[in-house]
Parts: C-alpha cells; sequence; structure tokens
C-alpha cells in the first residue's frame, strides 16, 4: 500500500525534505519513478531533475520582517539545489538589520541591499544580475506563494518545453478569498496586456513568473516598482532567442501552470494599491510600443 505521504506533490516534497537527509533525495525519486512509473509520479509532480541544476530564486524584500523568516526556511525545504537571493529595498521595520546579520552568518544566501527604497522592480533587477542558476524563479517574501510549488513550475522548462513560466491564480488551483476588485483589475491589466502581447494568459500579475536565465538577462527592465509586471511580460513576448547550431531563431514560449494563493489582507502588511493599478495601465501602453 503506498504511504500516505505520497499523496500529492507538496506533501511529498515536505516528507522528503523533513525525514530525509539531502543525499538521500535523487535515491528516493528514482525509487518512486522506478515502482510507481513515470505516468503516476509526473501527475504527482515527481520527476527527474539533472543533477547539475541549480534554480535561483530571487526575492524581493520591503518591511517583511514578520514574515521573512518563515519564506527562508520554506524556500530552503524545496528539494532542489538552490542560490536565494534576497535584495532588501532599504527596509526600516527591522528587516535590514536582519539580512546584515544573516550576510555574515548564512553562507547560503545572496544578500544584497539598497541604499533608498527604489521598488520592488528595481529589486528585482539587482537579484537578476547576481542569478547564476539555469533558472530563475520570482518570489514573494510574504507567504501568499508556496514554495513548495518550485518543483511544478520549473517542469516544462526542465521537460524542454518551455522557456518562461507564468503561475496562475485562476486556473484551478485552491485561493484565500479576498477583494473582489483586486480580481477585477487583475483579469482586465491581463487581457488589456494580452491585447498587445498577443499571448493568452490568464494572470499576468502572479509573482510567480520563472525563466530561463539567458531570457530574464538578456532583457533590459526599466520599470521600479509594480510596472515590473507587464513591462518583463510585453519584452518576453517580443524576446528571440537567436539562431544556434544551424536550429533557427525563435521566440520565448511561454507556459502557464496553475498555482495556489494565499493573500493578505493590508491588516497582513500588503503593499500594492490601485495607484499601482494606474501604473501598470501606464506601462501596457508604454512597453507595448517602446523598449
Amino acid at each position: 500500500m503506498m504511504d500516505s505521504s505520497f499523496s500529492s506533490s507538496t506533501t511529498l516534497a515536505d516528507e522528503m525534505s523533513i525525514s530525509m537527509p539531502p543525499e538521500d533525495l535523487q535515491e528516493r525519486r528514482e525509487w518512486l519513478l522506478r515502482y510507481l512509473g513515470e505516468e503516476i509520479c509526473g501527475a504527482m509532480g515527481i520527476y527527474r531533475i539533472p543533477d547539475d541544476l541549480t534554480v535561483s530564486v530571487v526575492i524581493p524584500v520591503f518591511k517583511e520582517m514578520r514574515w521573512i523568516h518563515e519564506i527562508v526556511r520554506r524556500v530552503r525545504a524545496v528539494p532542489i539545489k538552490k542560490q536565494i537571493i534576497l535584495v532588501d529595498d532599504c527596509s526600516t521595520d527591522g528587516t535590514r538589520e536582519l539580512l546584515q546579520e544573516w550576510a555574515k552568518t548564512e553562507s547560503d544566501l545572496t544578500i544584497a541591499f539598497h541604499e533608498r527604497n527604489q521598488g520592488k522592480g528595481a529589486a528585482l533587477r539587482t537579484g537578476f544580475k547576481l542569478a547564476t542558476g539555469q533558472i530563475v524563479i520570482v518570489q514573494d517574501a510574504d507567504l501568499e506563494y508556496d514554495p513548495a510549488e518550485f518543483p511544478k513550475l520549473i517542469r516544462p522548462i526542465i521537460e524542454g518545453k518551455a522557456d518562461v513560466v507564468y503561475g496562475s491564480r485562476f486556473i484551478g488551483e485552491t485561493h484565500r478569498v479576498l477583494y473582489f476588485w483586486h480580481s477585477l483589475a487583475n483579469k482586465f491589466l491581463t487581457l488589456l496586456s494580452n491585447t498587445f502581447t498577443n499571448l493568452n494568459l490568464t494572470d499576468m500579475e502572479v509573482c510567480y513568473k520563472v525563466f530561463r536565465r539567458e531570457v530574464i538577462q538578456g532583457i533590459t527592465l526599466k520599470s521600479d516598482r509594480f510596472g515590473f509586471e507587464p513591462e518583463v511580460t510585453a519584452k518576453i513576448a517580443r524576446f528571440r532567442f537567436p539562431a544556434n547550431d544551424g536550429r533557427p531563431g525563435h521566440k520565448c514560449r511561454v507556459f502557464e501552470t496553475p498555482v495556489s494563493y494565499n493573500g493578505r489582507s493590508y491588516s497582513d502588511g500588503k503593499h500594492i494599491t490601485w495607484k499601482d493599478g494606474v501604473k501598470a495601465l501606464i506601462c501596457i501602453f508604454r512597453y507595448a510600443y517602446v523598449d
């Protein structure tokens, strides 16, 4: 009988990271593939991850003292080789001082500091420059998104099907019920973005965006705040890989996969406001026509 700990990819990831030493992860994965078969394991989110793969996780941080310990713990627990990059955007709630201490003691963390608050987009630009992994993923510093979903997010890239993967809060996974107008605004901005990019995304504003490193480091980003989302979407829609080894160049292959969402309220420390929605609207029009 199959142990209940194998009932889902999230539960499996937790079980593997807690009860098994890291050196046995690959052996356990191979055991499951051998005895359950690739089809069943694939449905559970279990598949072969190359030994030499590194995922760079870029985490912009601004006043996240309440959540920062837990999000770093969760990212560390994901059974994938990782480079964890934290970029403090001049926090004033004690987060900056904590990260300064971690920079001295936590060797598995790459930490950068902004001398003045510049916004999420600026923090991500700093983090992308520091990324060395083959795959780069954006992770917010709060607990709205679950790092246990990394394996399913990176899978289309590992299997050679995609160059970029977007998560989506609107295609099947569980989510916390919060603000109707936020949801409506997100869907409107996504629709408008799709009109100009000719992509059929369902959630352009989602945090979880995953890139082959050569894509995100091959794009020049300019937006400092939440305009990052429509800007990066417009630019990956135009990005082309050059011809290589006799193969013609091609545009980015973009996939979308459902992700769960535990949205926070303003009392929980949510930063985005209606003003950022207006700026995102402006960015959609701006980057539809200029770089």
